[in-house]
């Protein structure tokens, strides 16, 4: 009778069960890095500023038009992603978005036609509102996840401040417009590349031998009523979407900044009213609006300023230093704020917004600057303080309320470019009306557009903010009047099986 090589599989246990846990968060935090700002890239629209080299039988509104569905695609996409990688988990959900954004880049240097390139837009929508949800279920799987959990917030929180700068600097000085429909294919690839990666480990590590006993996923795989309340959020995604495409059909501005009002209230409506598990879901639906709602619209406007010309500025060579800062120290305040307990996590949350505020309040003092060192300050208050205020509101949290406030942000990024854009078209037809060709007075409009929406922005985060806190005094005073019967403490062989554990060795 042979007998079974024990010394061989006991050896083999350490190394599956440390060094390939190990090298999976490793490869998550490199994919996390890299993916999110592939995502963030694809939701401008660059189109116009290379609408010189577009063939001369290509109407330049009909570009400009297909050019934009990305961000609507992508924000319905988050949604729906969101309860397909609680059911699929992320391994395949990461490649199955990578590889659409991948495809799109290919195909985008061969598209002539204005359908096709609205086509290859909205599988860029899709592919990145794939990725979204994916790094961040990626992230909570693992037993590091207070580690990820800051990268992931600090690279997205980076994301959102430079996404505009990422898509022009990729199109500076180019010969072909097709570049826009393929900015960064190189870093896709390697994307692509961890992800395989990624996928790969998951199979032969414990995670993929747990997802074919059927084990449960971190929060517990989606609840019908958790699927409800996604499907509510697609609402205010949809109805964004559709503003952000009729404004390219020169619907009145203000019709579409009181339409996209009502949708901001909408959201905050869901997110204060809401059904969330765990006692940070409401606050981090919030977090997730506010944050959405100012920071990549606000730093778009900026970039737009800054970059030289007519409005002066230290133009993208000079910006770059500005949003390097702003990266690094949002991911570094990022993992530290994962470090503090949880019992500091709402405080967290608040002082992060609060940063926000103090972002938005320096811009009406130091944009716009002729170098880019004084955009240090605004930058860094603005990444930081999200970075830190999704962190602090992700921690106290369950996965079901992380999917549904993150289908609140992107809905909240394109309402913010939307009420940014009618607070910039009112200001510079008033301007161009009292300018009677004084080319300064629309270059003060733009600047006077800027610092209004700065200053509504800051209000709206400060209201957000005070509602959060009074809503959450209100939930914990209501809990204090609740008795609670402790459920039976299981016996150790029942532990082993409880349905629902997600603690750090499961």
């Amino acid at each position: 009778m042979a007998v079974p090589p024990v010394p061989q599989a006991r050896t083999a246990v350490p190394v599956r069960a440390v060094r390939v846990p190990l090298l999976v968060d490793v490869v998550i935090g490199l994919l996390t890095l890299v993916a999110l700002p592939l995502a963030l890239v694809a939701i401008p629209n660059t189109i116009s500023v290379v609408a010189a080299l577009l063939p001369p039988d290509v109407s330049q509104v009909d570009m400009i038009r297909v050019h934009g569905l990305a961000l609507p695609a992508m924000l319905v996409t988050v949604p729906l992603a969101a309860v397909a990688v609680r059911r699929l988990r992320a391994a395949p959900i990461l490649v199955a978005g990578l590889t659409l954004l991948a495809l799109a880049d290919v195909a985008g240097g061969y598209s002539e036609t204005v359908t096709l390139v609205g086509v290859l837009r909205v599988l860029h929508g899709i592919g990145a509102g794939m990725l979204v949800p994916a790094t961040l279920v990626a992230v909570a799987e693992r037993p590091r996840r207070r580690v990820l959990l800051g990268i992931w917030a600090g690279a997205l929180a980076a994301s959102l401040l430079s996404a505009q700068a990422l898509a022009l600097w990729a199109i500076r000085d180019v010969t072909s417009w097709q570049v826009t429909l393929q900015p960064y294919p190189l870093l896709t690839g390697v994307a692509l590349a961890l992800a395989a990666v990624y996928l790969v480990l998951w199979m032969i590590s414990r995670d993929g031998e747990k997802q074919a006993e059927g084990e449960i996923l971190p929060g517990g795989r989606p609840t019908s009523a958790e699927r409800g309340r996604l499907a509510l959020a697609i609402v205010p995604a949809a109805a964004i979407a559709v503003l952000g495409v009729g404004i390219t059909f020169d619907w009145p501005p203000p019709l579409v900044v009181v339409a996209a009002a009502l949708a901001v209230v909408g959201m905050l409506a869901l997110a204060a009213f809401g059904t969330f598990e765990g006692p940070g879901g409401r606050t981090l639906a919030f977090v997730n609006v506010a944050v959405g709602l100012v920071v990549l619209p606000t730093a778009a406007q900026m970039t737009y300023i800054e970059l030289g010309g007519p409005l002066g500025g230290p133009g993208l060579r000079g910006l770059w230093v500005p949003f390097l800062v702003a990266a690094l120290v949002a991911l570094a305040a990022a993992v530290l704020a994962g470090r503090v307990p949880e019992t500091f996590a709402t405080r967290m949350a608040a002082v992060g917004l609060a940063a926000v505020v103090a972002g938005l309040a320096a811009i009406r003092l130091l944009v716009p600057a002729p170098t880019g060192t004084p955009l240090v300050v605004p930058f860094v208050l603005l990444a930081a303080g999200a970075a830190v205020a999704l962190v602090g509101a992700f921690q106290t949290a369950g996965l079901g309320s992380a999917m549904l406030g993150l289908s609140l942000c992107f809905p909240a990024v394109l309402a913010g470019f939307l009420l940014g854009t009618g607070i910039q078209v009112n200001r510079l037809r008033e301007a161009a009306a009292a300018a009677q060709g004084n080319g300064n007075a629309l270059v003060d409009g733009f600047i006077d557009a800027l610092h209004m929406w700065a200053l509504i922005g800051g209000f709206v985060v400060v209201g957000v903010i005070v509602l959060s806190a009074v809503l959450a005094r209100r939930a914990a005073a209501a809990a204090d009047g609740q008795v609670v019967i402790p459920a039976p403490t299981p016996s150790p062989e029942e532990g082993d099986d409880i349905p629902g554990d997600t603690g750090p060795g499961r």
